[in-house]
């Protein structure tokens, strides 16, 4: 018996429009490929990222393509078999081999394996393969006709999307445009083989004590072996850990005593074991799969609270309860193809650095490319996975949950071995689509036949379809039915997670009182701001010579989706600040300014919940989103070229391991009921620490204060006189306090007092958090212009120090040097204090400049 071979079908792929008479085959520019990446290569499309070029590609998703390739006959053994093996074809594929049609597809989802052993060429002859892709779009408009008694509605896109099981951003979103693409998205490849290792996977139980880890390793075979033998080893670094030989199809258990555990970012390392199965037959090897794996206990905590209805929602690693700060993720291009497995790690990675725990991978995009995941595994990041459904009523027709059905137990079965994975969802915001329309949504009927007879068919795929297929080939990651889902309703901040959007949507709060829109886990919420100038910039078609470069422009307007953002944008900066559509760069500071200032309070206010063992009130917060598409204003904290924006940096330092939250509050208090005039008013600081570490700390909490229009230093006090113990994760109240105003008879009242909070180490005075806090709104603030703003950088060129002789809100270091990152950015400046920033990639001729509120 022979090894099986692997052949990748990547060469000599031609491509036209099938449905043009003058058409002619053109070599494609990658493989896999889509055909708008393929008609860029060409120059037969413009650019759909640049101005308003979307537009003019829209006929793409309405056409017929056709991709071809020759390949020659392997030789395949009596015994052995040949099969074509295609990853992702997206999505209504007709594939045809010398003339055959050998597969129809109608879910980009899916891989798929056909036998052609008898299809080939004999004796190493050329070999035609035809793929033909109908229009998606199309498509789905001809199955809703089809289906005429659903009740079709959505969010975003359109309808005929839900009849196709296909990325349904390609519709276009609220933050992307609509470009319908098709074609080979993932390899294809041609195996020959006598027997094959089908499918390869562990279960895994860390014992609570954690000092042992069990597993039962499972190999599946295919094929005529009938003698075969699966060897399974286990190994860490190169070094071997444990083997074991079995017949062919049977399992192997292995304990493995103080095993080293995967741990997420900041709470320890990431080892990760290395799982072979090598298939053997009359001593050769056959076939190999390898398979890299974590040790680790994760569960989903959902237990009563102390004093709070409803129940807790967190996630413990290896008996850690873990805060989940984080980020949404959205496919991180239109045209996937074309993301690098390089990409994918710069984003994870710059996830990770950001002090983020968990990423959640949206449902409307993909089953994301393994280089995500197992970046995501490397470098410690949590995944949320939603299965890909997303903000509409999908139907369920019989053939439809057949097709889904396939497609939960395949990507199951090639997402279960990353220990990055700790939940599984199983859509967005169906269920609160569902109830917005008033679909039929009785939680307490659980007769799932009857769901299908109702006009919310879909919740046999949440509640029955998907549940089960995790249940049988993944047991051990929680099956969560949807995001959000709990409690009464989707609403329902007391148990499971919510997606809190009355800031910017809804009721369009406030985003100071971010702490009273909290829930058990917030996993979606977010605020717009406009990208880089660099960004706009790119998109602009004559770049800074655009005469579209400002704000309001018909070409950056068509660059935001959302709808409602002029006026929403505009809302949120005119409550905060004062600010001017011109010059561009300043607006989109102000923008930045405002979206950071806004995600910092969420974070801030709602780690302030996480208060130890069984007060776990607020356990997670995940940013609507970490990631763009194309060039865009959006929610996103880093724009399409990984540019952070602000934001990303306050995020950062809210989850840092340590930091001090502050809140000012105005107490009002009538000394009759009847008064207008006799009220007692106080304003208050609130000053809270947040330690993240696994270590009780003692320290000190410095308070200082400002006048914000001279400068001048009005308080300076320790105001613990114990030393303060912060327990270790979780956030401890510290002091309530009036806001310092010694004075008052000069006119330098709270409204014109910053209030800034450090903790320092006891024994030597060393900073180790700070916050400063500002009267708000700022646009009441009287702000002075720095006459001393420096930002200098160090001899070594690794660190820029930044002070002022007055306080300045929200200081921005830049270049123009793409080369140049920063660890830090917009920082409060206080006097008598100077804020070092890391930089990388500054040389001595390196020009840093400054960028702050009420500059202009």
């Amino acid at each position: 018996m022979e090894p099986r071979t692997v052949i990748p079908i990547d060469k000599n792929w031609e491509f036209k429009q099938a449905d043009k008479e003058d058409s002619k085959y053109l070599p494609v520019g990658q493989f896999p490929t889509n055909v708008h990446l393929d008609l860029l290569a060409h120059k037969l499309i413009p650019d759909p990222y640049i101005g308003k070029n979307e537009l003019e590609v829209q006929w793409v998703g309405e056409a017929v393509w056709v991709y071809k390739t020759s390949f020659p006959s392997p030789i395949v053994g009596s015994s052995a078999k040949a099969i074509l093996a295609f990853d992702g074809l997206d999505t209504f594929a007709t594939v045809v081999l010398n003339g055959k049609t050998i597969l129809e597809t109608e879910n980009m989802f899916i891989p798929e394996r056909v036998d052609v052993t008898a299809d080939l060429k004999k004796n190493g002859g050329e070999n035609e393969l035809v793929i033909t892709f109908d229009s998606a779009y199309l498509r789905g408009w001809k199955l809703i006709e089809k289906f005429p008694d659903h009740k079709w509605g959505c969010w975003n896109g359109d309808n005929s999307r839900l009849a196709v099981r296909k990325t349904q951003y390609h519709w276009g979103w609220d933050w992307g445009p609509a470009l319908l693409t098709c074609g080979p998205w993932r390899p294809i490849n041609l195996e020959v083989y006598e027997s094959r290792i089908a499918d390869f996977w562990c279960d895994i139980d860390v014992d609570k004590s954690l000092k042992t880890a069990s597993l039962k390793v499972h190999a599946s075979v295919d094929g005529s072996a009938s003698t075969s033998k699966v060897h399974f080893a286990i190994s860490l670094n190169g070094t071997p850990v444990a083997g074991q030989v079995t017949v062919a199809g049977s399992s192997a258990t292995f304990t493995i005593s103080d095993p080293e555990l995967w741990y997420p970012v900041r709470y320890g390392k990431q080892p990760l074991y290395t799982v072979t199965a090598t298939l053997e037959e009359d001593g050769k090897d056959i076939d190999s799969v390898s398979k890299k794996i974590g040790l680790r206990r994760a569960e989903l905590v959902q237990r009563p609270l102390k004093g709070e209805p409803g129940t807790s929602f967190f996630f413990e690693v290896n008996g850690i309860p873990i805060f989940c700060g984080g980020s949404d993720w959205i496919p991180a291009d239109n045209f996937i193809p074309r993301i690098s497995k390089e990409r994918y790690y710069d984003w994870v990675k710059l996830v990770a650095d950001g002090n983020q725990f968990m990423i959640r991978v949206w449902g409307g995009g993909i089953y994301e490319e393994q280089a995500f995941y197992d970046a995501c595994d490397e470098l410690g990041v949590l995944v949320w996975q939603d299965f890909m459904f997303g903000c509409g009523n999908y139907p369920a027709w019989t053939e439809l949950l057949g097709s889904i059905k396939r497609e939960a137990e395949e990507n199951i079965k090639l997402l279960r071995h990353h220990p990055s994975i700790v939940i599984f969802a199983g859509n967005n915001e169906d269920y609160q689509y569902a109830e917005s329309v008033d679909l039929t949504w009785e939680q307490n009927n659980k007769d799932a036949e009857s769901w299908l007879k109702t006009d919310f068919p879909a919740r046999y795929i949440y509640e029955k379809i998907l549940p089960d297929a995790c249940k049988e080939l993944c047991p051990s990651v929680y099956y969560h039915p949807g995001s959000p889902w709990g409690g009464v309703d989707t609403r329902d901040p007391t148990v499971g997670d919510i997606h809190q959007w009355n800031v910017w949507h809804g009721s369009q709060e406030k985003y100071q009182n971010f702490d009273s829109l909290v829930g058990r886990f917030v996993s979606e919420f977010g605020m717009e701001a406009f990208p880089s100038v660099k960004t706009i910039d790119a998109f602009l078609p004559l770049g800074k010579d655009d005469p579209d470069r400002y704000p309001q422009s018909s070409t950056i307007d068509f660059h935001n989706k959302a709808d409602g953002h002029e006026r929403r944008i505009a809302l949120y900066l005119v409550e905060n600040m004062r600010y001017a559509p011109d010059p561009l760069e300043q607006f989109v500071y102000c923008t930045q300014l405002m979206q950071a200032e806004c995600l910092a309070s969420a974070y801030r206010l709602w780690k302030r919940q996480w208060k130890g063992p069984g007060r776990e009130y607020c356990a997670g917060a995940l940013v609507w989103q970490i990631n763009d598409c194309w060039p865009v204003t959006s929610w996103a904290i880093c724009d399409y070229y990984l540019r952070p924006k602000h934001a990303y940096f306050t995020v950062k330092r809210e989850m840092a391991p340590l930091s001090v939250g502050m809140t000012r509050r105005e107490h009002k208090h009538p000394r009759n009921k009847y008064t207008r005039v006799d009220i007692d008013t106080k304003v208050q600081i609130e000053i809270w620490g947040s330690n993240l570490t696994l270590e009780d700390l003692t320290v000190d909490c410095v308070v200082k204060a400002w006048d914000v229009e001279t400068g001048k230093e009005t308080y300076s006090k320790t105001i613990n006189k114990e030393p303060l113990v912060l327990p270790k994760n979780q956030s401890t109240e510290v002091i309530a306090m009036d806001v310092p105003v010694p004075k008052k008879d000069e006119g330098i009242d709270e409204a014109r007092t910053v209030v800034a909070s450090y903790l320092v180490r006891r024994s030597d005075g060393a900073q180790l958090a700070r916050y400063v806090n500002w009267p708000e709104p700022l646009k009441y603030l009287h702000l002075a212009k720095p006459a001393q703003l420096r930002a200098e950088l160090s001899d070594d060129y690794t660190t820029v120090k930044v002070s002022a002789e007055v306080p300045v809100k929200g200081v921005a270091v830049e270049s123009e040097d793409d080369d140049i990152k920063f660890e830090d950015n917009l920082v409060d400046i206080v006097p008598g204090e100077a804020v070092t920033i890391k930089v990388r990639g500054a040389k001595e001729s390196s020009v840093i400049t400054t960028r702050y509120l009420g500059m202009i």
